[in-house]
C-alpha cells in the first residue's frame, strides 16, 4: 500500500476507533461534565487533575505516534481490512505491542480522573477485556499466520500491556 491512502486510511481508522472509544464512549456516559465535589474544588484533587491530564495528552500523543508508524513502517493501517505490509515493531513498538490499546485506556482513565467521573474506570474496564479478548483471540493468531518466527520472536521478547523498561533490539 502507498502511504498516501494509508495515511488517509488510518486518519480515518483514527477517527472511528479510538475516536469512538477514547472520546465518544466518555462524552456519552459523562457529556465531559465534572462531577460535583461537595465543597468545591478541593486542593485534595488537584493532584488527580493533574495525573488526568497528562493521561489524556500522553494517550493521544501514543495514539498518534502509534498510527504514523504503521503508515511509515508498516506501509498500511491499523483497520483489520488494510492491515500493514511488514511487522510494526519501531518506535514504542519496542516498548509494548500495543501500544494504541494502551493510549486508549490511558486516555479513557484520564478523563475518569480529570472529570472526577468514575464511573469511567467501569467502562475502561469493559474496554480493557474487549481489547484483551481481540488481541489474544484474533490479532494474535492472525499476526502469527502473517508474520511468523518474526512475530513470535517478537512477541517473546516484548511484553503486550505493561512497557518494558529498555527498548526490545530485536
Amino acid at each position: 500500500m502507498r502511504r498516501t491512502p494509508a495515511a488517509i486510511g488510518s486518519a480515518i481508522f483514527f477517527a472511528v476507533a479510538p475516536g469512538s472509544v477514547a472520546g465518544l464512549g466518555p462524552w456519552l456516559i459523562t457529556r465531559w461534565r465534572v462531577s460535583d465535589l461537595p465543597d468545591g474544588l478541593s486542593w485534595a484533587a488537584i493532584p488527580f487533575l493533574v495525573v488526568g491530564a497528562v493521561l489524556v495528552l500522553a494517550g493521544v500523543a501514543v495514539l498518534i505516534h502509534a498510527f504514523v508508524h504503521f503508515v511509515a513502517e508498516g506501509a498500511g493501517t491499523p483497520a483489520p481490512v488494510a492491515p500493514p505490509e511488514h511487522l510494526v515493531i519501531g518506535g514504542l513498538y519496542r516498548y509494548v505491542r500495543n501500544p494504541m490499546y494502551v493510549g486508549v485506556l490511558s486516555a479513557i482513565i484520564g478523563q475518569a480522573l480529570l472529570l472526577g467521573q468514575f464511573g469511567l474506570f467501569w467502562y475502561a474496564a469493559v474496554v480493557f477485556l474487549a481489547f484483551f479478548s481481540f488481541v489474544r483471540f484474533h490479532e494474535e493468531p492472525a499476526l502469527s499466520r502473517t508474520f511468523g518466527t518474526a512475530y513470535e520472536k517478537y512477541r517473546s521478547a516484548v511484553p503486550g500491556w505493561f512497557p518494558r523498561v529498555r527498548p526490545w533490539n530485536g
